[in-house]
């Protein structure tokens, strides 16, 4: 991978995005949160790649993975004017289909190419399959970390935005704003456990999945950004005050704080 092919990534994804945007103002404000996140999560990447002290290759490989990381986005909202994906499409598959057709990644060594294409397609999954390995597996785990931190800067933005001001809110909810939340998402968070999206059924269900994204944190390195940039008491503040909760704020902290502090002892032996 060369720098000038990363700088015509660039440029061809600004022109690719651009044209999505039309006239209707929420489909532009959608498109808008999407464009912006790309970028974002490209300087999260690096700053993973930094930690985890990747050659200057991985870096291009890895940057290039995250602007093409939601690629499938922006055809997705314009198309279902959604992007939950079991209401529409895989977007990780759908950005897949994108960059095949526009034949995007042509003048990429087929090696790096493979990579790439198995990053996009595999960071939405809910577990990563098992026969990775290699860069393969590294690259797939860095989009995954790198993803969500910037989901979370995003979505506790737009609850913030949501809560102070609801009718000026422009974008999606994908889920009912109800009070309350599912006592079977506050047992899987207790228990350590994943949570499928399509057992949520609230708002409120949404944000605890998202506390619970802490057991999918594949780097030591993303736990401190999320520790340090206060993600996860900032979630908490829009969830209900009830001893439920109060049990999943001890669980995920001392959960973040464990993997940080085994690490840093690890490093002193």
């Amino acid at each position: 991978m060369k720098q000038e092919q990363l700088e015509n990534f660039r440029a061809w994804f600004n022109n690719y995005v651009a044209h999505f945007y039309g006239d209707d103002e929420f489909v532009n404000a959608n498109l808008k949160l999407k464009e912006e996140h790309s970028r974002r999560t490209c300087k999260e990447m690096l700053y993973l790649a930094e930690q985890l002290n990747l050659s200057d290759n991985q870096k291009l490989i890895a940057e290039v993975i995250a602007l093409f990381h939601d690629i499938g986005r922006f055809e997705q909202f314009v198309r279902y004017r959604t992007y939950n994906d079991p209401k529409s499409i895989n977007h990780c598959l759908l950005g897949l289909e994108v960059l095949r057709r526009k034949k995007v990644l042509e003048g990429v060594e087929k090696k790096e190419r493979e990579l790439i294409e198995k990053a996009v397609e595999y960071h939405g999954l809910k577990e990563l399959p098992k026969d990775l390995d290699g860069d393969c597996l590294l690259f797939s785990k860095l989009i995954r970390d790198a993803d969500k931190i910037d989901v979370l800067y995003v979505v506790t933005e737009y609850y913030r935005q949501y809560r102070d001001n609801p009718q000026a809110f422009m974008l999606e909810l994908e889920l009912p704003d109800e009070p309350g939340y599912s006592n079977e998402i506050v047992e899987k968070i207790l228990r350590g456990q994943q949570i499928a999206y399509n057992k949520l059924r609230t708002l409120n269900d949404m944000k605890l999945c998202q506390l619970g994204w802490v057991y999918d944190m594949n780097f030591t390195a993303t736990l401190k950004q999320l520790r340090q940039r206060k993600f996860l008491e900032k979630l908490l503040g829009f969830l209900p005050k009830t001893p439920d909760i109060k049990q999943v704020k001890e669980k995920v902290f001392a959960y973040v704080n464990d993997r940080i502090e085994n690490e840093e002892s690890k490093k002193r032996e």
